[in-house]
């Protein structure tokens, strides 16, 4: 009795292609980077805010306050969006994921890109449930820029306290829709198809997606 051929794959055994493989392994990564990052917490979270939207429009809780307090509504829901996305940039595992993930920038990307396409199809269905104030344009333009805030908060207070960045953006605006501001980079104050406030939102989203990809939010040191 010897030990040859115990090595050797089975008679007829194919092998699996690189290709499968790398794919299966890839996969995993994401799965655990998500579950790392709370993101199946992050998309029910998101699902709530969009049928919250419904229900206000569908019985008009703030009929009373007029247009400006449906507004006011709809751009609360955004921001509770933009801040739930900005804090799944928190990492739990500092400094040592940082150094042996080579993959986090392509996952900060895709996990951004993914729960902001998440939360724009979560508001667009609650939105069904009456008239939106601006329509799906203000929509995504008011909802990228706060998702910008969050993503630039997370850079530089922490993911953890991501969510301060579109809280304090919502108080500006709230500020600016009562003074009659007329700045595009207050854009829920501007008309839904205003160029200069969409052109600004569309900025902010950018530059917070390009810092969030890069660096990741700054967390503790020693994680």
């Amino acid at each position: 009795m010897t030990a040859a051929g115990v090595q050797s794959s089975p008679s007829g055994a194919v092998p699996a292609p690189a290709t499968a493989r790398s794919a299966v392994a890839w996969l995993r990564l994401a799965r655990l980077y998500a579950v790392s990052r709370r993101i199946p917490a992050a998309l029910g979270l998101l699902a709530a805010l969009g049928g919250l939207l419904w229900a206000a429009l569908y019985w008009r809780w703030n009929i009373a306050g007029g247009p400006a307090a449906q507004q006011f509504f709809t751009l609360a829901t955004e921001t509770g969006a933009a801040a739930v996305i900005a804090v799944t940039t928190y990492g739990p595992f500092g400094e040592p994921e940082r150094a042996t993930g080579r993959w986090l920038p392509r996952l900060r990307l895709a996990a951004a890109l993914a729960l902001t396409a998440a939360a724009f199809g979560a508001l667009a269905a609650g939105a069904t449930g009456g008239t939106l104030p601006g329509g799906m344009a203000a929509l995504l333009r008011d909802l990228a820029g706060l998702t910008g805030t969050g993503l630039l908060a997370a850079a530089v207070l922490g993911g953890a306290f991501g969510w301060a960045g579109p809280m304090a953006y919502l108080l500006i605006s709230e500020t600016a829709l009562g003074a009659g501001w007329t700045t595009p980079w207050i854009w829920p104050a501007r008309p839904p198809h205003d160029l200069g406030a969409a052109l600004c939102a569309a900025a902010v989203f950018a530059a917070g997606l390009t810092v969030i990809t890069v660096r990741g939010g700054r967390d503790r040191a020693g994680g």
